[in-house]
């Protein structure tokens, strides 16, 4: 058993881990990149109307994120509390990653990365597309834009702006009518 268990996360994680961890550091994975390119069936859409949420998906760039230092001892639980949330429908494939830490140091970290070949994927859709999606998906854990919102607002709050999350931030609230910017 390792003495520290490191997990990555770009999304949701960041605002709403759901698991003890002691250390949050702001971390970069190279060769993947954040995208609204998995449909959600579950947590922010239905099967009859799917909304959007993040995955990384491989690319050229890199993704800035969080890396939570999780306390070896309680690294299996936390892996089966990560595998019930984040594999519900397998359209996340669980990777160990190198990510680099702020301050410098490579650390192996786990993470969730979107599976190209399961029928969840939609890669490469258009930001008004996106918008229009996110606009109006509602799931088992609520709207689809707040999801966007609370990831788009705690990154501005960790220094980690992401332009494309910032216009549909401000797309979607138009579309429903609401203020929604990220901060």
């Amino acid at each position: 058993m390792p003495d520290t268990l490191w997990i990555f996360g770009y999304g949701s994680l960041i605002w709403n881990p759901g698991f003890a961890h002691g250390a949050m550091r702001i971390a970069r994975l190279d060769g993947y990149e954040r995208s609204f390119c998995m449909r959600s069936i579950h947590h922010r859409g239905t099967v009859e109307a799917p909304g959007l949420v993040l995955a990384l998906d491989e690319g050229s760039g890199g993704c800035e994120g969080v890396a939570f230092e999780v306390d070896g001892r309680i690294a299996e639980e936390t892996l089966e509390y990560l595998r019930a949330r984040e594999l519900i429908s397998a359209a996340y494939l669980e990777r160990e990653v190198p990510v680099r830490l702020q301050d410098g140091p490579m650390v192996q970290a786990v993470t969730y990365v979107i599976d190209r070949d399961h029928g969840q994927y939609c890669g490469g859709l258009p930001l008004e597309e996106q918008a229009q999606i996110i606009a109006r998906a509602v799931g088992g854990r609520g709207p689809n834009r707040d999801y966007l919102v609370n990831t788009a607002r705690h990154l501005a709050e960790l220094g980690l702006r992401d332009p494309d999350l910032d216009w549909l931030s401000a797309r979607v609230g138009a579309l429903a009518g609401v203020s929604v910017q990220p901060g």
